[in-house]
């Protein structure tokens, strides 16, 4: 049988490497999708990685740390010969001069060891000593501060004066506008100790970790687990980044089996006569099936190492591409995990091993003669009607738990109902591609003859058909769901973007704002627009006096059509200084009072800042009286403004003017730069599934066309022209591929609508289907080009073969 496999080998090379071709292709899937999917977890965890820089371990829990923690900690770290900082923050006074920066001044940590310094210095140098300080070069620029000036932080006897010795870029999510060490920090009252990052250096880490855990009660983590967390908690519990590794692990593995099943399908169907032919001859069903399992061993593991060193190789490239077009700001660094490539390896190898033994052990149940007869497979045989009630339960499966993962907006249920109710529609093509085939077929009929022989060719055998348009189904499926589902989930996060951060920046005051300080505002580098908003000053009820806004329709424009307010209603940010009635909250309708006139309004909490201010509804002002004049100025940024730029240029203004800045620029940003991530990531992924679904394709055609060499040589014999050949394989490709992207459009849309309901409702409430038609129409003319371009070169080949010769074709 060696002798036999040997000869096989050299006398089919096309089917071998039509193969090979498969296994490197889903191997390297696999291994690309772990190398877009690490970079992606690395961007997105990249401003709250920068906060433990230099750190081993962290010491905290999702909540904190205890005061009384702290000191242990640091014990520990001196008696190990280890080092440690504190990261804390306060809300406290700072002056300069006898001028506050701000009411509520954030005051962060700084670490006085160069190793766990977190903080990109722009100018001076970091602290070394308590009464040293970072000022953040936003807060610099607005409140006139350099190297040298002298700063009180706190107040009364907790006060403390410092000398800024450096200015500081914000480098992570935990940014602030002063930076103390935390022996001048833990001075104030509302100190707050988040975490003390811990790195060893006098032993090992596991002699660290059971040092501190004897020493505190706190959790101790190593880094990579505390970031992990911090992610998950900064979005609201929702874990993106295993959302995320989770999705591209499960369609690289289900890609990479469909592949590698599907073209070994069509590979040993038309071997079947060669095996039967094997079996007359002499050899045993236990000799046949033992030289597929050593062809197909042999031929999985050049290709799965072949996979493994080109996917490598491209998720390097698709990465680096991303990040060269994006300038490096969203996807991180590449760290392949060798777990993943394992699994890749050896996935690919057993896929391959099943998918080549399954279809011999069919074959070999048969007997020989039968097997050298020709054969069509129909779906209306017993065995074609099995398949059909298969694929019908599988869908009705995979919707039930499509359904349940819609219900409870679970990713779990949808993964497997995605790819249970697929794995039913790869059964049903028998039934599905040939009636599509025919509508399509009649319409293309009437352009000639080639036209409705192609029509006949992929109606008369429906399995083959289906087949064939298998690889490109994943693909279109796989990029009309992804598109859908993203075009959704960014339409339905861009909403919800402009409710919760309707304004970049705003600029209120104790009184009305002047024209002179509109003016400077709009003159600012990095404003696109900025309006004056009317209002009065009033009390609210539980909160004190505060600006009551009446934005116009310019000051709407600017709050991204979200300033006008239904009449008879309030909009109240509840700033983090203002605490109210533990047990009954803020009520549903609130009181404003205002020279002795009192309005009752149904109030709306939100989740934003409309700066120092409340938004009223019409009416409101005018029923509290008094003259209506600016008291706040609203600000929208332009896009993709270097946001700290602006905060401090913003803030010397309203320093000059008396104001008070507030932006959400921070926060907006935060958002869209995962959603950017997220975006892009998936566009490298679908760079990989297309070029899948490009390559399975011509793999199948060609093939397709190989199988039927015999059947051309006949239609060549009875008067077809070369070039009448080719345009019938030319139209049989194009209608393959136009049923392929319809159908996959129509599975994908679907998909994308129901994966974009289980999981984009975690974040965001109210979410609508948004189709990219001009996408989706671009993915089916790439899926008909794909059929015309798969045939060019079979075709060519078929139509040399002399009629003569391809009859004698085996």
């Amino acid at each position: 049988m060696r002798t036999v496999m040997l000869a096989s080998l050299r006398t089919h090379t096309r089917r071998y490497v039509a193969a090979l071709l498969a296994v490197t292709i889903a191997v390297g899937f696999v291994v690309a999708t772990n190398a877009i999917a690490s970079a992606a977890k690395s961007g997105l965890s990249a401003g709250i990685d920068e906060a433990y820089r230099g750190a081993d371990l962290v010491v905290g829990d999702d909540y904190g740390i205890g005061t009384d923690d702290v000191a242990p900690v640091l014990e520990t770290a001196a008696r190990q010969g280890d080092a440690a900082a504190v990261i804390g923050s306060s809300f406290e006074p700072v002056t300069h001069d006898g001028i506050g920066l701000g009411s509520d001044t954030s005051i962060g940590t700084v670490s006085t060891d160069e190793r766990l310094l977190r903080q990109r210095i722009v100018s001076g140098r970091a602290p070394t000593s308590d009464d040293q300080a970072l000022v953040d070069e936003r807060t610099a620029t607005a409140a006139r501060l350099g190297v040298g000036d002298e700063l009180v932080v706190g107040k009364g006897e907790e006060a403390s004066t410092v000398t800024v010795v450096g200015i500081a870029k914000p480098s992570s999510y935990l940014a602030a506008d002063v930076y103390v060490p935390w022996g001048t920090l833990s001075k104030l009252p509302s100190a707050y100790p988040d975490a003390v990052v811990y790195d060893v250096r006098g032993g090992d880490t596991a002699a660290a970790t059971s040092a501190l855990s004897r020493a505190v009660d706190a959790e101790v983590r190593d880094r990579a687990a505390y970031v992990d967390a911090r992610v998950i908690a900064v979005n609201q519990g929702v874990d993106v980044i295993s959302y995320v590794l989770l999705l591209f692990a499960a369609i690289a593995g289900f890609v990479a089996v469909l592949v590698i099943a599907n073209t070994f399908t069509i590979l040993f169907a038309q071997r079947t006569r060669d095996l039967a032919l094997l079996r007359c001859v002499g050899a045993t069903r236990r000799q046949v099936v033992r030289s597929v399992r050593v062809e197909s061993l042999a031929v999985a593991l050049v290709a799965s190492t072949v996979g493994v060193l080109a996917g490598a190789g491209a998720g390097y490239g698709i990465v680096a591409a991303v990040r060269g077009v994006t300038g490096g700001r969203l996807l991180g660094t590449v760290s392949l995990s060798p777990t993943w490539m394992v699994a890749a390896f050896v996935g690919g190898i057993v896929v391959t091993v099943t998918a080549a033994w399954l279809p011999t052990r069919r074959v070999v149940r048969v007997s020989p003669l039968a097997a050298l007869r020709p054969m069509d497979a129909d779906v209306r045989t017993r065995a074609g009607k099995g398949r059909v009630a298969l694929g019908v339960a599988a869908v009705l499966a995979g919707s039930a738990a499509l359904a349940l993962a819609v219900q409870q907006t679970s990713m779990p249920p949808l993964l497997a109902g995605g790819m249970l109710s697929f794995v039913g529609v790869l059964p049903l093509g028998p039934v599905l591609v040939p009636a599509m085939l025919g509508v399509a077929g009649r319409l293309l009929g009437r352009t000639g003859l080639a036209a409705r022989l192609a029509t006949a060719n992929a109606v008369r055998n429906p399995r083959r058909s289906a087949a064939t348009t298998a690889s490109l189904l994943v693909g279109v499926t796989l990029t009309t769901a992804v598109l859908t589902g993203m075009a959704s989930a960014r339409g339905a996060m861009d909403d919800e973007l402009k409710v919760q951060y309707p304004v970049d920046v705003a600029l209120t005051g104790d009184g009305p704002v002047s024209a002179g300080t509109l003016e400077s505002v709009r003159a600012t580098r990095g404003v696109q627009d900025a309006e004056a908003v009317p209002g009065v000053r009033a009390t609210l009820e539980g909160v004190g006096e505060v600006p009551v806004l009446a934005p116009d329709a310019a000051a709407s424009s600017v709050a991204r059509g979200r300033g006008l307010v239904e009449p008879g209603r309030l909009e109240v940010f509840i700033p983090p200084d203002v605490s109210a009635d533990t047990e009954t909250g803020f009520p549903e309708t609130m009181t404003l009072e205002r020279a002795g006139r009192t309005v009752d309004v149904e109030r709306v909490l939100v989740g934003s800042e409309w700066g120092r201010s409340v938004v009223a509804g019409p009416g409101v002002l005018e029923a509290l009286g008094g003259s209506i004049e600016p008291q706040a100025v609203w600000v929208r940024a332009d896009d993709g403004v270097d946001v700290d730029e602006l905060s401090g240029s913003l803030g010397a203004v309203a320093r000059d003017a008396d104001l008070e800045l507030t932006s959400t620029l921070a926060q907006r940003g935060w958002v869209e730069k995962q959603l950017d991530v997220l975006v892009w990531s998936v566009l490298g992924l679908l760079a990989v599934s297309v070029g899948i679904a490009l390559v399975g394709i011509a793999n199948t055609v060609g093939l397709s066309v190989l199988e039927r060499g015999r059947e051309h040589a006949l239609l060549r014999a009875l008067g077809l022209t070369r070039r009448q050949l080719r345009r019938m394989l030319a139209a049989e490709g194009l209608l393959l591929a136009l049923v392929a992207a319809v159908l996959g459009t129509a599975v994908g849309v679907t998909y994308g609508w129901l994966g974009t309901l289980a999981v984009v409702r975690t974040a965001v409430a109210d979410v609508s289907l948004v189709t990219p038609w001009d996408q989706l129409l671009a993915v089916v003319v790439v899926a008909a080009l794909a059929g015309l371009v798969a045939c060019v070169l079979p075709a060519r080949r078929a139509s040399r073969v002399a009629p003569a010769e391809g009859l004698t074709l085996d």
